[in-house]
């Protein structure tokens, strides 16, 4: 930016400031309040942690609630934070509750071998597999084209909301497979 459009782009700075401290000072002179500002983020959590209590589903409201949190304590860092990792770590967290069991011993190797030689298991493993993969295309679209995470965003709060859904991949796995399996 050259040095003339660098002193206009100041004027007009000075210029609207100045017209803000004259319009604020009219109205203090006045009696007029300005109505404050609405914070439209703290409002939609606020109205999803409403939905979540409504429809009985701890996960929308907890998750509403911690953000809320994070807004009103003004905490505003961590949101670039979580919006990047907060995926990952959600899977990473789930993966340690679908591993717990073999690390535990709840599972043995014996119970492995047999999930081979059932159908039922071997189309959970099938489903699992298709599951993930699609989950895998998911993740690389939601980071390739930002425009759609917003209607996952709002299906997935419906879901959960509306509908005892859990946003998860694994779970959702394995409700495609009672759709195979019952009757």
């Amino acid at each position: 930016m050259d040095q003339t459009a660098q002193s206009k782009t100041l004027i007009i700075a000075r210029c609207n400031r100045a017209l803000q401290i004259t319009n604020d000072r009219l109205l203090r002179e006045r009696g007029i309040q300005q109505m404050p500002q609405i914070d439209t983020p703290s409002v939609l959590l606020l109205f999803f942690a409403l939905l979540g209590i409504l429809s009985k589903n701890n996960s929308i409201t907890i998750a509403a609630v911690f953000l809320l949190l994070l807004r009103v304590t003004n905490v505003h860092q961590a949101f670039p934070w979580i919006e990047k990792h907060g995926l990952t770590l959600g899977i990473i967290i789930l993966t340690i509750g679908i591993l717990a069991p073999l690390a535990s011993g709840t599972i043995s190797m014996k119970s492995i071998y047999e999930s081979f030689l059932h159908w039922k298991s071997l189309a959970a493993i099938v489903v699992g597999v298709m599951v993930a993969y699609l989950g895998g295309r998911g993740f690389h679209l939601m980071s390739s084209q930002p425009t759609i995470v917003t209607g996952l965003i709002i299906g997935t709060i419906i879901g959960v909301a509306f509908f005892k859904g859990v946003p998860v991949g694994p779970l959702i796995a394995a409700g495609l497979l009672s759709l195979l399996i019952s009757k």
